[in-house]
């Protein structure tokens, strides 16, 4: 590896460290933060089982770092298993 190729490979690493310090969040850099899937991540917003802002005018999803924090604390339960009964409890109730 050369002198240049080292040099972007720091840079994409500062870039990675810089985007944990961020505040707000969306999808992209949560993923990056937990270790998520995008589609994870989006099942989880669809099925209101993970915190995240609550502004109409925006169709970007957007997430609060501490928020987040707190909610990983908790040990959510994260598995398809669940998320896919979650799911179905809700296509249930909306039937109705």
């Amino acid at each position: 590896m050369n002198e240049q190729e080292q040099v972007v490979g720091l840079l994409e690493d500062i870039k990675v460290l810089l985007s944990h310090t961020k505040k707000v969040m969306n999808v992209e850099d949560l993923a990056q933060y937990t270790g998520l899937s995008k589609s994870k991540i989006y099942k989880l917003t669809h099925l209101k089982l993970i915190p995240m802002g609550n502004n109409p005018n925006i169709r970007q999803k957007f997430f609060d770092k501490e928020k987040i924090d707190a909610w990983l604390l908790g040990e959510p339960d994260l598995s398809d298993a669940y998320l896919e009964d979650q799911f179905n409890k809700n296509l249930l109730k909306n039937r109705k």
